[in-house]
Formats: C-alpha cells, structure tokens, sequence
C-alpha cells in the first residue's frame, strides 16, 4: 500500500521541487481508477490529455476530441485524485475557434472539471493566445517541440529540434511563451541538447515527453506504460508492464467458460432464503 498523501500539490510545490533539483512524475489519467491509483503511486501530475482520442476512442489523431467529453472525464479524474496537480489538455476544437473559444473552454476545465492548469499546443504565433488565457486568470502550459493536434496521421510523428537552428528557434519560443504568463513548458519529441537549452533559458518548470533526461519532470501516456496498446509505443517509453496480455487472457478464459457451461458455478449463484421455523 502507498502512504497516504502528503497533500494537495501546488504550482509553488512544484517550482519548490525545480528549485530544490527534484523531478517531477506525471502522467496521462481519463478515468477515475487510474487516477486514484496514480495518486496513490505518487504521482505529482496528471493530465487529462486529448491522447484518449487515440489511445480510448480510436481515432487516428488527436483532433477529434470533444471538449464535453473531456470535461466529464476530467470530472472523474479529479474525483480519483483529489491532491494532484491535474491540468487539461485543451482540444483542437477549442483551439482553433480563436482566443475567445479558448478561454471559455480553459475557464470550464477549471470550473468544472477542477483542473489547477490548462496545456495547449503552441505554435509560433500562438504568444496572443497563450497571454489572454494567462489574463483570464487560469495557469497555462505552453507544449513546444512535436505538437500531435498538427499530426494527421501515424507516420507524422518525428522528434523536432534536431539542428542548432531549430533549437535556436525552439529556445526564442519558449521565452515567448514565457513573457506571456506560461507557468510551466512541456517539451515533446526533442534531443536532451535542446531540452537543456531550453532549461537555461526559462525559469519554470520543464516537463519532458521523449524530450531527454534534463527538463525537471516527464510525462507519459499512462496506457503506454502498462502495455495496454494496440501499436508499438514510442522509444522513450519504458513499458514497465505488459497488461494487454492479462486482459486477453482473462476475457478469452471467461468466453470459454461461458461456452463450455463451467461459468456460471455454484460459488456464483445466490441461494434460496431458508424457510422459517
């Protein structure tokens, strides 16, 4: 059993652990086991990232999630995980309606869903929306480097930064996102080189998605980590279980029983009251 919680996570916690050269744990959580579990593991941070568009619902890229839907995921994540730092993930949908589409939808993360943050995806001139997001009063995490909501297909997933210009380039955005209000920077796809100049040029925190061992904390998709997924995971995932496994086993032993008549048993059926005296 896990100990109990130290208490709920805060932005300045967070920058405490920066400060004090701590890594940062998060992970992606869509549903209320996962987060009570991550929690329960420590976890510091959990997103409630527009990924289930590929990982829960299928489809072949991140762009057709629903706001609503993640709302109401959010709603149970945060039930799950009362004291982590929980950020939502704002979907294409909102984000490609203009700035203000995307502060109401960052606003009802925050009210409804109980986010302490919002990420979004941002590109060069994105600066103007992350700064009226930030002046709505609701903390913001730029995400530099592979951006997936502009990947239409599986193969469009390259690691980014990968020369000293990009990198250059890389670095002036990060300190654009920043002079906006970014609290924190999440780095996705991109070499330990660039996650380091990165990190020398900002003062927040820097989250790392196969972005190398220097930002301050990573993040995975959680399903990648245990092995729940139908495709090869990326490279900078360590798949620390292998659950896909477990589960066909366990639902092709339930279809056989049903099958051969075994299931249900005796131990499974609910006895008659005894009659009274």
């Amino acid at each position: 059993m896990s100990p109990p919680s130290a208490g709920r996570v805060t932005l300045d916690a967070l920058r405490r652990r920066k400060a004090a050269g701590e890594r940062i744990a998060m992970l992606t959580a869509y549903d209320y086991p996962t987060a009570r579990r991550a929690q329960a593991a420590g976890v510091d941070m959990l997103l409630i990232g527009d990924s289930l568009g590929t990982v829960l619902l299928g489809h072949p890229n991140t762009r057709s999630v629903p706001l609503e839907l993640m709302l109401m995921l959010g709603e149970a994540v945060r039930r799950g995980a009362p004291d982590v730092y929980l950020v939502g993930d704002l979907p294409y949908e909102s984000l490609s309606r203009g700035p203000a589409v995307a502060v109401a939808a960052a606003q009802r993360f925050r009210d409804a869903a109980g986010c302490d943050a919002v990420k979004l995806e941002a590109g060069p001139e994105d600066q103007p929306l992350v700064a009226a997001v930030v002046a709505a009063g609701i903390a913001t995490i730029a995400h530099l480097g592979l951006r997936p909501q502009q990947v239409l297909t599986p193969d469009g997933y390259r690691a980014q930064a990968r020369d000293a210009a990009a990198v250059a380039t890389l670095v002036a955005q990060a300190r654009q996102m920043c002079a906006a209000g970014a609290v924190m920077l999440l780095l996705e796809a991109v070499p330990d080189e660039a996650s380091r100049a990165v990190m020398a040029a900002v003062d927040v925190p820097v989250i790392g998605c196969g972005a190398g061992a220097a930002c301050d904390g990573h993040v995975l998709v959680t399903q990648d980590l245990l092995g729940l997924g139908f495709t090869r995971p990326p490279r900078f995932v360590p798949v620390l279980a292998e659950l896909g496994p477990l589960i066909d086993a366990a639902l092709r032993q339930y279809v056989e029983a049903v099958r051969a008549g075994t299931y249900p048993g005796p131990e499974h059926a609910y006895p008659m009251k005894s009659p009274r005296a």
